[in-house]
């Protein structure tokens, strides 16, 4: 006699929701907002949106961040700050950093371009700041945070190019390093609509804004070699 459905259903032992990793849920959630942030900034992008795409449930994103702002926080801001102590970190634990500027100029251009590249929402944060001067974003501290990580890197900048003999007036330095965080930014987050069918290469990038940053700071670098051997010449 066949076996009803009713009977099957009875007989079937219950489905066991496998429980995740710990720390899992919270990878996820990061995850989930860097890509969600990215391709639809801020303000576009919903608390629901962000625990819908990491299967996390929005109770659980609260509890772990407390706020959106707080998700954003950790999502974007968390990596440039982590930059900015290793940077100053690595250059202080190296006194003959100065043997090869070219190089050193060159390592923090890139770790730049990575940061913005990988969290273009950040980097679109530092152009808009101002019009989220009344935002939850300011309420909470993370435009603060920001702001604070940017004069961290004038500040060490301007120690650093005094150290090695630069010929440019202090404030002429700060705009200078101001001027090479906002073009490494930008220049992260544009595409293809900016700079046409065919993208530069992360390289041809960040040799562009060395050399800009050598010809401004240092004494005699408007000749400099790039990587490939070929010769730059600025005036």
């Amino acid at each position: 006699m066949p076996r009803n459905a009713s009977s099957t259903n009875a007989s079937a032992p219950p489905k066991v929701r496998q429980r995740r990793p710990r720390g899992e849920p919270r990878r996820l959630l990061i995850a989930a907002a860097q890509d969600l942030f990215n391709r639809k900034g801020y303000t576009s992008t919903s608390t629901r949106e962000i625990a819908d795409a990491a299967q996390v449930s929005e109770t659980l994103m609260f509890r772990y961040f407390g706020s959106k702002a707080g998700l954003f926080r950790e999502a974007m801001v968390t990596p440039f700050v982590e930059l900015v102590d290793r940077e100053i970190e690595s250059r202080l634990a190296h006194p003959n950093r100065y043997d090869q500027p070219r190089e050193e100029a060159r390592k923090l251009i890139a770790e730049l371009y990575d940061v913005f590249r990988t969290h273009r929402a950040l980097a679109a944060l530092l152009f808009a700041g101002d019009a989220l001067s009344e935002s939850d974003l300011a309420e909470s501290g993370v435009l603060d945070e920001v702001r604070t990580q940017v004069e961290r890197l004038v500040a060490f900048g301007a120690e650093e190019a005094k150290a090695q003999g630069a010929v440019v007036p202090p404030d002429v330095h700060n705009l200078t390093t101001r001027a090479m965080i906002a073009m490494v930014a930008g220049m992260a987050t544009f595409g293809t609509w900016y700079y046409g069918k065919r993208r530069p290469s992360r390289d041809a990038i960040i040799d562009e804004v060395t050399e800009f940053v050598l010809g401004r700071f240092l004494p005699g670098s408007s000749t400099t070699k790039r990587p490939n051997g070929k010769t730059s010449r600025r005036s």
